[in-house]
């Protein structure tokens, strides 16, 4: 959808496409917009590749890793969408959020990429608490829960 036409006038921050007064196959305009919106709400991927998956279903988002190649050549960092059998790519912009649905943990852009690092939960040491042990398991725990901190 998104490479054979260009669009003259765009949103600011997610370039979707405007309609104008008079404008001829508002379809087309209509379409490119209702699909970066699918695209982007309530936006999940199903994980981070450098190429595209063999069989892709409609409605799937994946993340561009380093290294992209085949149809995602040139798109490294973008949200691949596959939409009516066809990949469109968003450039990100800082604060878009995505559920990682292989690692349920949520990611976040702000100028790249970022997920909170793996944690695990504290063993030894010489002077054992066993009340400040349980209190830090529980919050690794509820981060885990919200998508904060990856599951293990």
């Amino acid at each position: 959808m998104t490479d054979p036409v260009t669009f003259a006038s765009v949103s600011p921050r997610f370039a979707l496409p405007l309609l104008y007064s008079g404008q001829a196959q508002k379809e087309t305009f209509v379409n490119e917009a209702f699909a970066l919106a699918d695209a982007l709400l309530h936006c999940s991927i199903e994980s981070e590749a450098a190429s595209p998956p063999a069989s892709p279903a409609d409605g799937q988002n994946w993340l561009v890793a380093a290294g992209a190649t085949g149809e995602w050549a040139g798109h490294e960092g973008a949200l691949a969408s596959r939409q009516a059998g066809n990949w469109i790519f968003i450039p990100p912009r800082d604060g878009l959020r995505v559920l990682d649905l292989s690692s349920a943990q949520d990611r976040v852009f702000l100028g790249t990429w970022r997920k909170a690092p793996s944690l695990s939960e504290p063993i030894g040491g010489t002077t054992v608490d066993s009340e400040a042990r349980a209190v830090i398991g529980d919050l690794i725990m509820a981060l885990r829960g919200l998508g904060i901190f990856p599951s293990v």
